[in-house]
């Protein structure tokens, strides 16, 4: 019995391209499967890891990202090889599609921008949930920071939405710690080294306050007479505190500095005017 090699030859030529599609398609479904689920485990673990509810909120937003990149690559892949199973040339292909990004680039650039920069925010953890920041020029308390906008929410209760392409510089005023800055402004014709005396006492009970005590890192510090303004002496003084409490402390300590102002007999200035009378003549 004589083998019709030609035959096979022909038969294996026409099935090996099915095959390696077949076997293209089932490594890409393999891969992604792996992905699926192996990724959340990975993201778990890792969020699992951090010491607060924003930083775990932080990775997975970041595992998003990736798994979707990972997802798009695989695909993008997984059809160039099929198509070159078809016998279809990839390269004008490749081509076109480099042409269409750019397209696309112009014109969605502030969308992409966006996202570069929401990516970056995550990533090096400039912004936590709960921290009150200044950017884009507003000024609030960070309630949701995703890859295309951040809301902050100001004092006056009004939310502000803000893509990331326009956030150029953040400040963040809750990292670590604060500063409660306080300017007093007294009489000239007041003591100085009396009133500061005053001030470290009214410093002395803000550290012993059962409420307000524990928001405070050290002793009040005294930066000394800050500016000789038109009608008053302004003392300058601080507190290291507890990130966002700077404000809270600010305004208790004026208020008891108010108070032991008064005890003491230590003039608050006010603008005035005064009169001289000319001479008659």
């Amino acid at each position: 019995m004589e083998i019709d090699t030609a035959a096979i030859q022909n038969f294996a030529q026409r099935f090996t391209p099915l095959f390696r599609i077949a076997l293209i398609l089932m490594l890409t479904l393999l891969a992604q499967h792996l992905i699926n689920r192996f990724a959340p485990r990975f993201r778990e673990a890792i969020a699992s890891r951090q010491e607060s509810t924003a930083g775990a909120q932080r990775v997975r937003t970041l595992s998003r990202v990736l798994r979707y990149a990972l997802t798009v690559a695989l695909t993008v892949i997984s059809t160039l090889l099929i198509l070159g199973e078809f016998g279809i040339s990839v390269a004008p292909l490749l081509g076109a599609a480099g042409v269409a990004g750019i397209a696309i680039g112009f014109g969605a650039q502030s969308l992409v921008k966006d996202y570069f920069t929401g990516f970056f925010l995550l990533l090096e953890n400039q912004i936590s949930i709960g921290d009150v920041i200044e950017a884009g020029g507003k000024v609030g308390a960070v309630e949701e920071l995703t890859l295309r906008y951040l809301r902050l929410r100001d004092y006056s209760g009004n939310v502000h939405f803000i893509p990331n392409g326009q956030i150029s510089i953040v400040t963040n005023m809750s990292v670590g710690f604060a500063y409660a800055v306080i300017d007093l402004s007294i009489a000239y014709s007041e003591d100085t080294d009396r009133v500061v005396e005053v001030i470290k006492e009214v410093g002395k009970e803000m550290r012993k306050d059962a409420n307000f005590g524990p928001r405070i890192f050290g002793d009040l510090e005294i930066a000394g007479i800050d500016q000789w303004a038109d009608s008053s002496v302004i003392i300058r003084c601080r507190f290291q505190v507890m990130p966002n409490e700077q404000w809270s402390v600010r305004r208790e300590f004026l208020r008891q500095a108010k108070h032991a102002f008064d005890r003491n007999n230590i003039e608050i200035p006010f603008p005035h005017l005064k009169v001289v009378a000319s001479p008659q003549g």
